[in-house]
């Protein structure tokens, strides 16, 4: 594997081969296949584009020969930050041939996550929209120490030739944490492991060449790339649509127009869509299937989502860094996240010492697999908590199972947020408001939120004049923050309280 990683033992790798989780399949090597099987039929659609497989494939190869020709050579880390769009899908495959690594990127991200992720990386090249709804991505990418950029819609394609195949337990790409340290760790994803986790989770949705996929949530997350999402299905003939966002006024059109039947939100957006579905004259009649996942909901809701929307409701529970967890049927889904979508992954539950509780008790999660890491990128020390000695991931979730092996998630132990589906590390956003010059003190917190699961709220205490949300939300725009990490909420106070260690008693604040 890639210098930094952190290989699979060899009896775990061995066993995952002969049991045929892993198939030596690349993944560009599957397009290649799925260009062969569905040639002609439509891949991808974005407003008036639609391309077909065929076209897909021979864009994907030419474009690898533009990289290859502008000097990207393999093994080396690209950053792609884009927005939803065609172009995404092409660049990926073009990369995974040539045996470059990308690193996805946010659209949302600015300066400091972009410099955090490219001096993480050691990437070496960025691709980047351009401009893209007012924000000039270029004048950014400009003032980090990048080889090569290269924009949206540039002309980077060449004549497409043989590149040698990449080793399949080799990084396919690189997927960012959502972890509770200040800014993302890397997450390598074998093709092996890759491959098998989108071809599996189509198994699990039943997918075939008669689906059509509404990719609504950003490409670049796992839930909307492999979970069974846009690679899923092209693995299986289907018809990919690609939303400029998740908004009702967008998709319910496109779910109309091209018959769509399956697609994935997170709750807060699942609300928005069950209360627009009570009025909207969009036909959502082909709809089967909506995955939600990202943050736990309340169970009257979870009743109200299948009725609402005329399809059958999945919940999911995973993680960029492997584990997926899908609800069977209709019962499941109002009680649990499911089981896992693998028969080879290892789910235990944990008390505080790492031994396991009992069945139905409340612990944290902890997981290994076939699609799962075994560590993170170039973090050797924080691998060494990350992991168990065993090669179990520590999830820090609060979870239990119940007698039927479901999970049932009940909680974090990280200090994290989760607003809208975003995760959003308390650490952070108090390392950047602790600059203002009238916080003296700062602790951020989660707070309930029935529209977005979680509020950031900010507990200020003020030096001489107490600053306000406006200008704490400003002061932090002005150090290129994304923008969800903003605090919604500002809470003045002249002391915090303190647990008996003497630390701030976050769940006090709460």
């Amino acid at each position: 594997m890639l210098d930094g990683c952190t290989p699979w033992p060899a009896e775990f790798a061995e066993r995952y081969r002969e049991q045929g989780y892993w198939r030596g399949e690349t993944l560009g090597a599957v397009l290649r296949t799925a260009a062969k099987d569905f040639g002609p039929r439509t891949a991808l659609v974005h407003g008036d584009r639609r391309i077909s497989y065929a076209a897909l494939d021979e864009w994907a190869d030419r474009l690898a020969a533009g990289f290859a020709d502008h000097g990207i050579r393999p093994d080396e880390r690209v950053i792609v930050q884009l927005p939803n769009v065609p172009e995404f899908v092409a660049i990926c495959f073009a990369l995974f041939r040539l045996g470059a690594k990308p690193v996805f990127a946010l659209a949302a991200h600015r300066h400091t996550e972009i410099r955090h992720l490219q001096e993480l990386s050691g990437a070496t090249a960025y691709i980047g929209p351009g401009t893209h709804r007012g924000f000039d991505y270029r004048e950014m990418a400009k003032q980090i120490d990048f080889r090569l950029r290269f924009d949206l819609g540039a002309d980077i394609a060449g004549i497409p030739r043989d590149f040698p195949e990449p080793d399949p337990s080799d990084v396919a790409f690189f997927l960012l944490s959502g972890g509770t340290t200040a800014l993302p760790k890397l997450i390598p994803r074998t093709h092996d492991d890759y491959v098998y986790q989108t071809r599996t989770a189509a198994s699990v949705c039943e997918l075939s060449a008669d689906d059509v996929y509404l990719a609504t949530l950003p490409i670049e997350f796992n839930f909307a790339w492999g979970s069974p999402g846009v690679l899923g299905t092209l693995w299986n003939g289907g018809k990919v649509v690609i939303a400029d966002s998740p908004s009702p006024d967008d998709c319910f059109p496109l779910i109309e127009r091209e018959g769509v039947t399956v697609t994935a939100l997170v709750p807060s957006l699942t609300q928005i869509w069950v209360e627009v579905a009570e009025w909207t004259e969009a036909d959502l009649s082909t709809l089967r299937l909506l995955q939600v996942g990202g943050a736990r909901m309340r169970p009257e809701f979870v009743r109200s989502i299948g009725p609402a929307l005329g399809c059958r409701l999945q919940q999911v529970f995973g993680m960029a860094e492997g584990l997926l967890t899908f609800t069977r049927g209709e019962e499941d889904a109002l009680r649990t996240q499911g089981t896992p979508i693998s028969p080879a992954d290892e789910l235990r539950i944990t008390d505080e010492t790492g031994n396991d509780v009992p069945t139905g008790e409340i612990g944290e999660l902890v997981t290994r697999g076939p699609y799962t890491l075994r560590g993170y990128y170039r973090v050797p020390e924080h691998n060494k908590k990350a992991f168990t000695a065993d090669g179990f991931y520590r999830t820090g979730d609060l979870a239990r199972l119940t007698g039927n092996g479901e999970l049932v998630i009940e909680g974090r132990i990280k200090d994290m947020i989760i607003r809208g589906g975003d995760k959003i590390s308390s650490g952070e956003v108090e390392s950047h408001l602790a600059e203002h010059p009238a916080v003296a003190g700062v602790a951020v917190v989660g707070v309930p939120d029935e529209f977005l699961g979680e509020r950031i709220c900010a507990y200020v205490i003020p030096r001489e004049t107490a600053p306000s949300l406006a200008e704490l939300r400003e002061f932090m725009h002005g150090r290129d923050v994304a923008e969800y990490k903003l605090p919604d909420l500002i809470k003045l106070i002249d002391a915090f309280p303190l647990t008996p260690l003497g630390k701030v008693d976050r769940k006090a604040l709460r």
